[in-house]
């Protein structure tokens, strides 16, 4: 199937409410990573999201032009050709975005969508994450809603972080403490702000004591029951019950009862980047140092252009990753659930 239109996209995520159940969100960085994850999806059955970050959108324009919005938009067109065989629904998202990149990056990526929609095309991306974090509540949201209204001119969909995400990730660093948990008044002050669905659906990525990367288990204390707390309040006032759509960050490493927990509570996305990007990456690395006769020139040998053609160990490398996109597909339900 293509990559999923704006209306495809919101019927995902409405099947994930109803069905509770979560999508995985694989965070890529290049085509090779873009084809082991359509690759995870269709073996597992699920639809999916794809996601871009800011680092990763400049690496993709290449080391010498360094252009955000263009190198999102390569990665998107390339996706829109290859995913039409894959037999899965996909969405493209990017990720993470500060206020220091809106104007080099999700800004224009908006501006393309709009443009696109006044001749009769739809989006290349399906949705766009601000991040407003490392800003006071009342900034960060006052820029949501100006990218709220944005959004639904591009008929997309924006997602929000209230609240903080521990460790760091492509340069935004926040400590492990109580900042990492939302509250009901944080969400409160979001729905007065953006409204609950009427001024155009978001997704809301509540924090409760998650963290990005690499971490030391013991100092992280995931509470997957602040959700259900936050859904219970907010929906009684607003009579609708579980208002938000959660977005799980900071998945990586997390148990599979908090994120059964997550999932029950309204999570419909999880972003996962780190257990893929290691399990694409080990596998190279075993490549490497298993063949390193090969795939080096020792002793003025030439060694083995078998061994050290990058289709050689790319192919294993996506497997590899595909398999985690499996497993992440299968923790959070979406796995043979895809709507082909």
């Amino acid at each position: 199937m293509p990559i999923a239109t704006p209306d495809v996209y919101r019927d995902m995520l409405d099947r994930a409410r109803e069905g509770g159940f979560a999508y995985p969100s694989i965070n890529v960085t290049s085509s090779q990573t873009l084809n082991a994850a359509l690759q995870g999806f269709a073996e597992a059955e699920s639809d999916g999201i794809i996601q871009v970050s800011v680092g990763t959108a400049l690496y993709l324009s290449g080391n010498r032009v360094q252009n955000r919005a263009r190198g999102s938009k390569a990665l998107a067109l390339y996706a829109h050709e290859v995913a039409a065989d894959y037999g899965v629904n996909v969405a493209l998202h990017t990720d993470h975005c500060a206020s220091e990149n809106l104007d080099d990056w999700v800004r224009p990526l908006l501006r393309d969508s709009i443009e696109r929609r006044s001749r009769g095309l739809e989006p290349l991306y399906q949705s766009h994450m601000w991040d407003g974090s490392a800003l006071p509540l009342a900034q960060n949201l006052a820029v949501a809603r100006e990218l709220l209204d944005e959004s639904v001119r591009a008929n997309t969909l924006l997602e929000i972080e209230v609240g903080v995400v521990g460790g760091e990730e492509d340069g935004v660093e926040h400590e492990i403490d109580d900042k990492l948990y939302s509250t009901v008044d944080d969400a409160r002050e979001t729905v007065a702000a953006l409204g609950a669905g009427e001024a155009g659906r978001y997704l809301t990525a509540l924090t409760f004591g998650n963290v990005h990367g690499v971490y030391n288990p013991a100092s992280v204390h995931l509470r997957p029951e602040i959700l259900g707390e936050i859904q219970s309040v907010i929906g009684g006032e607003v009579g609708r019950e579980k208002p938000f759509d959660l977005v799980f960050h900071g998945g990586s490493g997390s148990s599979d009862a908090d994120i059964a927990t997550a999932v029950a509570h309204g999570v419909v996305k999880m972003n996962i980047d780190t257990d893929t990007q290691y399990a694409f990456t080990r596998s190279i690395a075993g490549h490497m140092i298993g063949n390193y006769d090969k795939v080096l020139k020792i002793d003025g040998r030439y060694g083995d252009k078998k061994a050290y053609d990058p289709r050689s160990w790319g192919k294993t490398a996506e497997t590899a990753m595909a398999r985690r996109v499996v497993e992440a597909a299968v923790s959070l339900g979406s796995a043979g659930r895809t709507a082909r």
